[in-house]
């Protein structure tokens, strides 16, 4: 199934799932209870929303062994987590907007894995029933804030700084190797596959569980390969992910 968050012309914001004729709107929401209503809406009377609005963002860097060479760091031996704020989602075609205070903003395409149940303290082998789903993001970055500030949450935590979606999908499985590709103005700028992450998806998640408890639609971004580079006012970045479809922002000047 791919659930979907939108604004529509006939029951303002709420969740839906993907059929052949358009999305069938639901009652509720897929982190609680949902049941589905008899109303479809097609495509071109509904507005993409970011999937989910997570209370917290656990990202995870380092985790593609050839995104660390080319940023000349250590691949790690336990993964590396750091924390974005909610006020960084957007959704399908909002703007990623570069703040005034960076000179170098880029892109990193990732996996992103949405969780569905309170998750805490859970083994590896137990993580699959606390996972909603997964749907494409992007880690923006100020590198160079990034850099200078030796940590990285000013970085990484600017407005519009994690555009999620366009829906979530239950069914894939990272582990059968999904490609995961990122486009600027159409020129393909990462090619990778979740199969060439260090840390798994059930590693990751037994791993943050221990640190914090994960609340139902809380997010994790599960890395970027290789091929970060710079976004510019007027640029469009595409996150393709296999399954999940094309995450497209525009990108301006704030």
């Amino acid at each position: 199934m791919k659930i979907v968050r939108v604004d529509t012309e006939v029951d303002d914001i709420t969740y839906g799932a993907v059929e052949p004729e358009g999305i069938r709107l639901h009652r509720g929401t897929p982190l609680v209870a949902w049941e589905p209503t008899e109303t479809v809406v097609e495509w071109d009377r509904a507005r993409l929303l970011a999937p989910v609005i997570p209370t917290k963002i656990v990202a995870v860097g380092r985790n593609y062994a050839d995104h660390a060479a080319e940023v000349e760091a250590a691949v790690p031996e336990t993964p590396i987590i750091f924390l974005k704020p909610p006020t960084t989602v957007i959704g399908p075609l909002q703007a990623v907007r570069i703040p005034p205070q960076s000179d170098r903003v880029e892109h990193e395409a990732e996996l992103a894995v949405v969780i569905g149940t309170v998750t805490r303290n859970v083994a590896v082998e137990d993580v699959g029933p606390h996972v909603l789903g997964y749907t494409a993001a992007n880690d923006v970055t100020a590198r160079d804030l990034q850099r200078s500030d030796g940590q990285w949450t000013r970085g990484k935590g600017f407005d519009t700084f994690c555009p999620l979606g366009p829906a979530i999908d239950t069914e894939l499985d990272p582990q059968e190797g999904l490609s995961l590709i990122c486009r600027v103005n159409g020129e393909m700028r990462q090619s990778g596959s979740t199969s060439d992450m260090v840390f798994g998806v059930g590693e990751l998640i037994s791993f943050i569980s221990n640190v914090m408890t994960l609340l139902p639609g809380d997010v994790i971004l599960t890395g970027t390969p290789s091929g970060v580079g710079p976004l510019n006012h007027g640029d469009r970045v595409e996150v393709e992910i296999e399954g999940v479809g094309v995450l497209l922002n525009p990108v301006v000047s704030a």
